[in-house]
């Protein structure tokens, strides 16, 4: 486990990506001849679809002759560097709730190519043998987990659905919420589970921690965490003008949640290392014909 968390605050930091594989143009039109130019992926900092899809995407199109630089961002820098076209895209923009506020403020100035996944929700997790197991339980009981829920960044779209819903909707205004980053939240939450201790964190699915520690979603009976989210693929306005190849394969984009949690496994949980490249490389040979259909 400490080992994983390591690798985690690696990736947050995110000094490397990588990697998915396209194969062949629409219909069978030659290359566009916009290759060979620079595209540049904004990855949310810790979020791991975000990495995944990301490094997937920059094997993918350097495979296809691009130069492709992944850049490590909070939401608001994100949306921001988007909207200023200092970015190109941005593949875990999540909709219709946690992103929703950055897309009305910098809508305009982008484009969305389109949703790829569409299982992803908001939870509070804890501990597989805490002692409660709705939200509406956690007042009650709070002193078993330290008063606290454990936060991610300040800037995100579930912190601040924790901060303006869930939270005051279930009387835990005295409930801490500290929030700083996922990796610290990781941290916290493989220290809490090695030790044998409660703990609350907000979290999503998927994720790979559900893969590495016992824990259980806490109920909603209010439905303050809303409905699942879709993640989409935003861009620059004019992209699809600029790259329209890149575009085209971006709209018909899906992952199924087997495969973006096999992927996940295989870089965060089973991974020694922060080198993504070979992993996700030695993915596309084993899903070759998957890879293939995203250009076909």
């Amino acid at each position: 486990m400490k080992n994983t968390t390591t690798r985690m605050l690696a990736a947050g930091s995110l000094t490397a990506v990588t990697a998915l594989a396209l194969a062949g143009c629409s219909g069978g039109e030659a290359a566009s001849d916009d290759r060979g130019e620079e595209v540049t992926i904004a990855v949310f900092n810790g979020w791991a679809e975000s990495m995944v899809s990301s490094e997937l995407w920059k094997a993918v199109l350097e495979q296809k002759g691009y130069d492709v630089e992944l850049v490590p961002a909070d939401p608001a820098p994100v949306f921001a560097g988007l909207a200023s076209g200092d970015y190109d895209l941005a593949t875990q923009v999540s909709l219709p709730t946690l992103h929703a506020d950055y897309v009305a403020q910098f809508g305009d100035a982008l484009e969305d190519l389109g949703a790829w996944y569409d299982k992803s929700s908001i939870t509070v997790a804890v501990n597989e043998d805490a002692p409660i197991d709705s939200l509406d339980e956690f007042l009650d009981n709070a002193d078993a987990f330290g008063n606290r829920i454990v936060g991610i960044e300040a800037g995100a779209g579930q912190t601040q659905l924790m901060e303006s819903d869930v939270l005051p909707g279930y009387g835990l205004e005295s409930v801490d919420f500290p929030t700083s980053s996922t990796p610290a939240m990781l941290a916290e939450l493989d220290a809490a589970i090695s030790n044998g201790e409660n703990i609350a964190v907000s979290l999503w699915e998927p994720h790979w921690a559900y893969a590495v520690y016992p824990l259980k979603n806490l109920e909603d009976p209010k439905g303050l965490l809303g409905e699942p989210e879709l993640l989409h693929t935003f861009a620059r306005e004019g992209f699809s003008d600029d790259h329209a190849e890149v575009a085209g394969w971006l709209r018909d984009f899906q992952m199924d949640e087997e495969r973006l949690l096999d992927l996940e496994e295989l870089l965060f949980v089973d991974n020694d290392t922060d080198e993504y490249g070979p992993i996700v490389d030695a993915w596309i040979e084993e899903n070759q014909d998957y890879v293939d259909s995203l250009t076909s």
